[in-house]
């Protein structure tokens, strides 16, 4: 009988968009023993780089505040949350319909969710007006093995 691999890691940084590629780079350090292959690796920093770059643009107005981020891996599952303590979404629904955005000044797509979903294998997003969001993604790594 396997034994149950389990592994967590959590990162705080600082809400400037220079930080996203740090976010990338160490949730894609962090799959590195689950042996994923190069599309998983890039599907996973694609939507740590969505859901990061909501909580800097959306999240916040000040550079000054902290973007969490936590991972955890159990075998071949793993869950990446992407936290902030920013203004919140009012309407969750909404926020995750194609091309919704809060900042169309700022030429935002408004698919960052719709990216999330399409590279992972499930996105849950709890948001209260006024304390924050917290986006958890899911994604199992078959690397190697085929799925």
């Amino acid at each position: 009988m396997s034994e149950t691999v389990e592994n967590h890691m959590e990162l705080r940084f600082e809400a400037k968009s220079v930080n996203e590629s740090l976010a990338r780079m160490a949730v894609a350090a962090f799959l590195t023993d689950m042996n994923p292959t190069l599309s998983e690796v890039d599907d996973v920093k694609t939507a740590v780089s969505e859901a990061v770059t909501n909580a800097i643009v959306h999240g916040y107005s000040s550079e000054k505040e902290q973007v969490v981020i936590r991972c955890s891996r159990r075998d071949q599952l793993c869950v990446v949350q992407v936290e902030d303590e920013g203004v919140g979404i009012s309407d969750v629904k909404q926020a995750r319909l194609p091309f919704f955005t809060t900042k169309p000044e700022q030429n935002r797509s408004g698919m960052g969710f719709s990216f999330m979903e399409t590279f992972m294998d499930q996105v849950e997003v709890e948001s209260t007006p006024g304390r924050g969001t917290k986006v958890t993604m899911t994604k199992y790594i078959a690397g190697g093995n085929g799925r």
